[in-house]
C-alpha cells in the first residue's frame, strides 16, 4: 500500500495490512461501516445519505443508536467527512482514507496464485535485544513478520528471499548494531534434531483456514448461479467474503512454490472469493442504489460495486 499520512494508518507494505486488519479486529462495527462504504462510492468517494447509511449497517444487526454512532467515530478518525443540507446529512471518505483504501484494494485484488522461484537461498536474522527494551523487541518481531520472516528459533528468523531495501532500512531503525543478517543454505543432517526452515511457518494452520473459507463461501456458488441471492443478502455475502479474504495476505507469506505441500489452497480460494465478491456485484447494487434513493430526492449513478476485476485493472466500474 502507499503512504498515506494519517497517523492512525500505517505507511507502506503488508505491516500496513496487518496494522489495519488488527485495528478492524478491535472495532468491527467501524471495519463494516467502512468496508460497506467503500464497496459502494470508490473511486470518486460518492456522498450517502446517513440515513441509508444507516440503514444498511441496521441490515447486518446494528441498531439505528449504534450505527450513527459509529459514523460519528469515524468521521473524528478521519475516515469520513460529513455534510448537511438543511435537515439532511451525508458522509463520505475522506480524500486521503480514500487514497489509502484504493492502494489497500489493489493489493488485495494482486494477492495472486503465483510464487516466486526459489533460489534455494535463506535469509536469516539473529538479533539480541536486551531484556529491560521488552517494546523494542515486541516492534522488530512484529516488523519481521509483516515483512514474511518467521521465528525458526526465538531470535533467528528466516524468509526464502532476499533483503529487500525497505526491509534493509526498516532494520536498520528498529534494531542498529545488535543483529546479523545473513544469507545461507540448509545443510541436511542426518538426523532427528534437523529442522526445515519452511516448519518456522504453520503452513497446516494457514491451509486449514484458507479450507474453511473455501467451504463456507463455495457453499453460496450454487444460489448465486441460480439468481437466487439479492438485495440485501447480496450485500452482506459480498461485504462478509471480502472481509474475511482480506485476512489472507498478511496471514499466508507467499512461499515459493517448492517450499509449498501440493494442493496448496489459495487459489481455490482465491477463486471462490471472485465468484462470490463479483458475482453479486450487480444485485447488491441495485439494492444500495434502492436505499440511497429511499433517503434522497435524486438519483445517485455513483454509487457502484466495483470488483475484484475492477480492482486489478485500475479501479475501472462495473
Amino acid at each position: 500500500m502507499a503512504s498515506v499520512s494519517n497517523p492512525e494508518e500505517p505507511s507502506s507494505g503488508d505491516d500496513a495490512v496487518s496494522a489495519w486488519l488488527m485495528r478492524r479486529a478491535s472495532q468491527p462495527q467501524q471495519g463494516l461501516a467502512e468496508i460497506l462504504v467503500a464497496d459502494y462510492t470508490l473511486p470518486d468517494r460518492a456522498w450517502l445519505p446517513s440515513g441509508a447509511v444507516v440503514a444498511l449497517l441496521g441490515e447486518f444487526g446494528m441498531t439505528s443508536g449504534a450505527a450513527r454512532t459509529t459514523l460519528s467515530r469515524l468521521a473524528r478518525r478521519g475516515v469520513l467527512e460529513s455534510r448537511r443540507q438543511g435537515r439532511n446529512s451525508s458522509y463520505r471518505l475522506t480524500q486521503r482514507h480514500a487514497g489509502y483504501l484504493l492502494d489497500g484494494g489493489g493489493s488485495i485484488a494482486a494477492f495472486t496464485t503465483n510464487s516466486d522461484s526459489w533460489d534455494g537461498w535463506w535469509t536469516l536474522i539473529a538479533f539480541s535485544v536486551p531484556e529491560h527494551e521488552s517494546t523494542r523487541r515486541r516492534a522488530l518481531r512484529t516488523a519481521l513478520r509483516s515483512w514474511g520472516y518467521a521465528p525458526l528459533y526465538d531470535a533467528v528468523w528466516a524468509s526464502p528471499r532476499p533483503l529487500a531495501p525497505d526491509v534493509r532500512s526498516g532494520l536498520a531503525d528498529l534494531a542498529l548494531g545488535s543483529m546479523s543478517v545473513f544469507r545461507a543454505q540448509q545443510v541436511q543432517l542426518e538426523s532427528e534434531v534437523n529442522r526445515d526452515p519452511v516448519q518456522a511457518w504453520d503452513l497446516a494452520g494457514i491451509a486449514e483456514q484458507y479450507e474453511a473459507f473455501i467451504v463456507r463461501y463455495g457453499s453460496l456458488l450454487p444460489a448465486i448461479t441460480a439468481g437466487s441471492i439479492t438485495g440485501a443478502a447480496a450485500v452482506r455475502a459480498r461485504t462478509e467474503v471480502i472481509n474475511t479474504f482480506r485476512h489472507f495476505p498478511a496471514l499466508d507469506p507467499v512461499l515459493p512454490l517448492e517450499l509449498l505441500p501440493q494442493g496448496w489452497p489459495r487459489a481455490r480460494a482465491r477463486a471462490v472469493c471472485v465468484a462470490v465478491y463479483d458475482g453479486l456485484a450487480q444485485s447488491a447494487q441495485d439494492h444500495v442504489r434502492a436505499v440511497v434513493a429511499h433517503f434522497s430526492d435524486r438519483q445517485h449513478p455513483d454509487v457502484r460495486a466495483h470488483t475484484i476485476a475492477s480492482m486489478s485493472a485500475g479501479m475501472s466500474h462495473t
